[in-house]
């Protein structure tokens, strides 16, 4: 798996980190191990698929779902790292 830069050269966790792992414990089908590891990975992928979706069919309010599933994922995403940073476990 390829390192962290911000891990390697400033000794702390980015935002990112763990989103390898999630990804691989989600194709083994660890769904529990895969949202504690990286919980922002799902909602991330889901709105990839939901986009292409998008592009191919041209939903009505497409454009909305598709701000609101970011908006939901960059909230889970932060809220993780702050509760990472928060209890010492980078």
């Amino acid at each position: 798996m390829l390192s962290c830069f911000w891990k390697k050269y400033l000794g702390i966790e980015c935002p990112g980190c763990g989103m390898q792992r999630s990804m691989v414990a989600l194709l083994k089908g660890e769904l529990k191990d895969s949202f504690l590891l990286f919980p922002a990975l799902i909602p991330i992928l889901c709105m990839f698929l939901f986009l292409l979706l998008h592009l191919k069919y041209d939903f009505k309010h497409g454009a909305r779902i598709l701000k609101i599933n970011f908006i939901f994922a960059s909230l889970l995403l932060i809220s993780a790292y702050v509760f990472k940073i928060s209890y010492g476990k980078l």
